[in-house]
């Protein structure tokens, strides 16, 4: 067992210049970094919060994945803020506004059960879920990467300034 270290370098963005990948199961965080950093699309110029799944069995993007994204309203309850459909490609574009996506705890469930169900296996989980804290200092954007096997998920994010 070993410790994986992995850095990537980001041209051409103001924010992050590098991120680096610690822990036992460093090749697969590594390979999700590096996904979501070479799979980056144009479409989100000004879209604060995207999402990008890869189906790590078939090592295909994971097209029609349902999620809702909910944010945290008086420190326990959830509202729902939005809602989509992964593409083709495995991503979501434009989820939420810049306007409507304020500091604060967000939640984003995917629909992973029906995902598998709809690949003919019978998963473990019913969804899997991210929740991170968005945070006041300026507009950033948040790229969530979902790497999906029918009994395990891996998640990671990248977050920089928005684009110009």
């Amino acid at each position: 067992m070993g410790v994986y270290i992995c850095v990537v370098s980001l041209p051409n963005v103001q924010d992050v210049v590098s991120s680096v990948c610690l822990c036992k199961l460093g090749p697969v965080l590594c390979v999700l970094l590096v996904m979501i950093v070479l799979w980056h699309g144009e479409s989100d110029t000004h879209c604060p919060l995207m999402v990008k799944i890869l189906d790590a069995v078939k090592g295909v993007p994971a097209g029609a994945v349902a999620l809702s994204v909910s944010r945290r309203v008086n420190g326990m309850t959830w509202a729902q803020v939005a809602s989509g459909v992964t593409d083709l490609t495995g991503e979501v574009h434009n989820l939420i506004s810049d306007q409507d996506f304020q500091s604060g705890v967000y939640r984003v469930e995917f629909d992973t059960k029906a995902y598998w169900k709809s690949q003919g296996t019978t998963p473990f989980h019913e969804t899997a879920e991210v929740v991170f804290e968005a945070h006041a200092e300026g507009h950033r954007h948040y790229t969530l990467a979902l790497l999906l096997s029918p009994f395990s998920y891996t998640t990671t994010a990248v977050v920089m300034k928005a684009h110009e």
